[in-house]
Order: structure tokens, then C-alpha cells, then sequence
């Protein structure tokens, strides 16, 4: 565990870790306001469960998604920052940077929270590492933020409310046109509970919801983390020490002996060069010192060079399809040696979710059970705004993009409304501020975070 190791920091970095350390969990709480809450509004609003009944069913299955959702998400998060330049720097840069990007988002989110309006905690973290990002490369230069990562996770931000929206309207219809029993379609009554199977519905996709949203917004928090423990302790995090260095090592040389047998033909230089690449990582593994930070970075960045050179030859079919089955097997073992979560980093962020989600949850439930729609949400309009989010977020986690699960669900509820009653349905001040909000959270993220980069730098760099 990350407090292991605190004694081989000076005491000035140890205090600054585990004020990162804190800053990651108070985040992942802040995100439990926003977004888990969202995955408890409809069971909680229609008195399907008990308040606390409610965020201890979220949060098992939040902390079951982030537990077997495994680190894609998380990765491209990582991937957003000029993480190999940020290894290499003194500890007090490193912290400026981590700090940066966590209060412009701890800020935010708490803004946003305080007066009630479902804002993306995804964004507002997108915002503050492209600026803190953005910031870093302004004064070192190195190879800045990855732009191409930032415009393919900003495509998904885009694009999946929209995707919410119209799926839940079509839900709606059929529902409308296949369900006879109306009561699915009424109001909730406050004093009593739903009958029997409309509590089984909403239970079962508040499940779904939690369990996708821990998949996608939890590996946010762990890919945060990451990057805090990184730039602290590089040593110990730059390579993945839980498995033997020789494992990686015996998958480099076998991607060496398939390609030097498969050199034949008109690409037979370019795979005999490919190969000779695998068996010098190979190489490099045998005597790299493990407690020379140079060095390590050094390996880092050739297993990463191999792994990209062997992906686009697979992409570009330059490997024979003879080969690229045992290709691939040996690639995913590579990539393991650099993309890894520790168990207790999982676990820690999913306790932050949950704990996040018992403390906040009103002041979100509230807005999306009364204020997005002129009517109060029904039980089938809950059910199926859910139903489409975790759909939505589930599609978004297979790809490793990361989504927003407050505008995914508040977009389908939005969906919804149009549904039962067209757009006139809506209220206009309730979406008008979340919109604003989607708006600016980005720029301001951005700014906020490239300012404190530079304001912290100043003090503790």
C-alpha cells in the first residue's frame, strides 16, 4: 500500500502525498454527490427503498463495477496528461500539478453540488487535467496533453446524452404500447409504497445503473490515483512490481521468436527490425536496476514503444493472421506491465463512492425527481431513464470512454418527460441550468486548474 513507502519520502513529501491522497478521496466523495446519487433517485423518490437501503444496494454494485470493470476507463484518463514527462520531475512540480487538478475539480463539483444542478463530475475532471496539462507543457515543454485521447473522450461526452435521450423516448413508446397495466405510468403516492413488481424493476435498474456507473466513474477516481501515486513514488508504480519482471520478459522474447519465424515475404525487413525491438526490451528487462528512476522510466517507455509498434502492425495486417492470435496474448501481458490498478486502490475508491453517496444524495434526487419535468417522475419514466443510462454507460466502459452519468440519466429523464407530455413537458429554468453547467464546465475546469498550477507551483515546486 501507497503509506508503505512514505517512510523513503522527506517529510515535506510525505505530507504533500497524503494530501493528494486525501484531495483523490474527497473527489470520488464529491462524485458520489453528483453522480451516485443519480443511480438511487428513482427507488429513493418512489419509495421503492428506504434512504439507506437504497445507497448500501448502490454501493455494493458501485463497488462490484469498479471492482471487475476493469482499468480501460481509468487508463484514459490517465492518458490525457503528459504522465511519462511528469514521472521525471521533482516531487514539488509533480504535487503542484496533482493539486491543481484535483481542487479545480473538488471546487467545482462542490459548486455545482451546494445548489443542487447535476453537474459531470467527468467533465469537470477532463477540464482540470487538460489544464493543469496544458499548464505543465506551457513552462516545460515536454510532449503536452494528449489532444487526440481529450477529442475522442470529449466525442463521447457529446454524443451520450443525446443517446440517452432519444433511447429513453423510444423506451417510453414501447412501453406505453405494450404495458396494459397503467399504474406503471402514475405518479408515485407518497404514503405508500408501489406494488410489488414495479419495486422489482426500479430495485433491479438502480442496480444496473450502480453497477455501471462504479464500471466507468469509479475507474475515474482510480486512474486519479494512479496518477497521484506516480508522480510521488515512480519507483514503485511505474512498472507493475506485483507480477515478476520475468513474465514480462519471457512475453517480449516470445513476440521476438513469432516474428523472427513468421519474417518471410515483402515485409520480412519490417518484422525482422519488429522483432529485433521485442528482443531488445527483452534485454533491457534483464539488466535494468529497479531502483534507478531513469532507468525504470526508461523500460516504462520501451515496453509502451513495442506495444504501439505491434498494435498498428496488427491494425495494418503487416503480421501475418497466423501469428496475431498469440500476438495479441503476448501484447496483453506486455501492457499489463504499465497499465495496472492495485487491489486497494479499488477498494478505497469504491468506499469513496459510497460514502460520498450517504451524505449527498438529496439535494440531486430532488432536482431530477421534481425539477426536469413539469410532472413528477413516474415509476416507468425512473425505469426507463435508468434502464437507458446503464446501457449508454455500459456500451461507453467496453470502449474505455468515459461518460457522464449525470447528464446520461438527467438526459433520459429529460427523454422521458418528452415522451409522456412533448417538450412543453420540460422546465425550462431546470434545464437551462444544467446546460450552463455542461457549458462551462470545461472551460472553467480548464482555467481553474491551469491558474492553481501556476499559483501552487510558485510555493511548493
Amino acid at each position: 500500500m501507497a503509506l508503505a513507502f512514505i517512510a523513503d519520502l522527506s517529510t515535506t513529501s510525505a505530507i504533500l502525498l497524503v494530501i493528494c491522497l486525501m484531495a483523490v478521496c474527497l473527489f470520488e466523495a464529491i462524485n458520489g454527490f453528483h453522480d451516485t446519487a443519480n443511480a438511487v433517485a428513482t427507488v429513493i423518490y418512489t419509495k421503492t427503498l428506504k434512504p439507506m437501503t437504497a445507497v448500501v444496494w448502490s454501493g455494493l454494485w458501485n463497488f462490484l463495477g469498479v471492482y471487475v470493470g476493469g482499468i480501460a476507463v481509468a487508463m484514459g484518463v490517465i492518458k490525457l496528461i503528459p504522465l511519462n514527462d511528469l514521472i521525471l520531475q521533482p516531487i514539488g512540480e509533480n504535487s503542484a500539478m496533482v493539486l491543481a487538478i484535483l481542487l479545480a475539480a473538488i471546487i467545482w463539483n462542490l459548486g455545482t453540488w451546494y445548489i443542487g444542478i447535476p453537474c459531470s463530475s467527468s467533465h469537470t475532471l477532463i477540464g482540470a487535467l487538460l489544464g493543469a496539462g496544458f499548464a505543465f507543457y506551457s513552462i516545460h515543454h515536454g510532449t503536452g496533453p494528449n489532444w487526440g485521447k481529450a477529442s475522442e473522450i470529449g466525442l463521447s461526452l457529446l454524443l451520450s446524452p443525446a443517446f440517452g435521450f432519444s433511447l429513453a423516448i423510444l423506451l417510453m413508446f414501447f412501453l406505453r404500447t405494450t404495458i396494459k397495466n397503467k399504474v406503471i405510468f402514475q405518479e408515485p403516492d407518497k404514503k405508500k409504497t408501489p406494488p410489488i413488481w414495479i419495486r422489482a424493476i426500479l430495485v433491479t435498474t438502480c442496480m444496473l445503473v450502480s453497477f455501471f456507473h462504479g464500471s466507468n466513474d469509479g475507474q475515474k477516481g482510480v486512474g486519479l490515483l494512479l496518477v497521484v501515486l506516480m508522480a510521488f513514488m515512480p519507483l514503485q508504480y511505474a512498472i507493475n512490481h506485483e507480477v515478476p519482471l520475468e513474465k514480462f520478459k519471457n512475453a517480449a522474447r516470445s513476440v521476438e521468436t513469432i516474428l523472427s519465424k513468421e519474417a518471410t515475404g515483402e515485409q520480412a525487413d519490417h518484422i525482422r527490425a519488429l522483432a529485433a525491438r521485442a528482443g531488445r526490451t527483452a534485454i533491457e528487462m534483464d539488466s535494468v536496476d529497479l531502483k534507478n528512476k531513469q532507468q525504470l522510466f526508461d523500460l516504462r517507455k520501451s515496453i509502451q514503444g513495442l506495444y504501439s509498434s505491434l498494435d498498428a502492425d496488427l491494425k495494418s495486417n503487416t503480421i501475418p493472421a497466423a501469428a496475431a492470435g498469440s500476438i495479441r496474448h503476448e501484447m496483453k501481458t506486455l501492457k499489463s506491465s504499465y497499465e495496472f490498478a492495485p487491489l486497494w486502490v479499488i477498494i478505497l475508491i469504491a468506499c469513496c463512492l459510497g460514502i460520498g453517496t450517504m451524505i449527498g444524495w438529496k439535494r440531486i434526487v430532488v432536482t431530477l425527481g421534481e425539477k426536469i419535468g413539469k410532472s413528477h417522475l413516474t415509476y416507468a419514466q425512473g425505469a426507463s431513464a435508468e434502464i437507458c443510462a446503464a446501457a449508454t454507460i455500459g456500451v461507453s466502459t467496453g470502449f474505455g470512454l468515459p461518460v457522464s452519468t449525470t447528464h446520461v440519466l438527467s438526459s433520459g429523464i429529460a427523454g422521458t418527460m418528452v415522451a409522456s407530455g412533448g417538450i412543453k413537458n420540460l422546465q425550462k429554468k431546470t434545464i437551462k441550468n444544467i446546460a450552463i453547467a455542461w457549458l462551462l464546465t470545461l472551460p472553467v475546469s480548464f482555467i481553474l486548474a491551469a491558474v492553481l498550477y501556476f499559483f501552487l507551483r510558485f510555493f511548493i515546486a
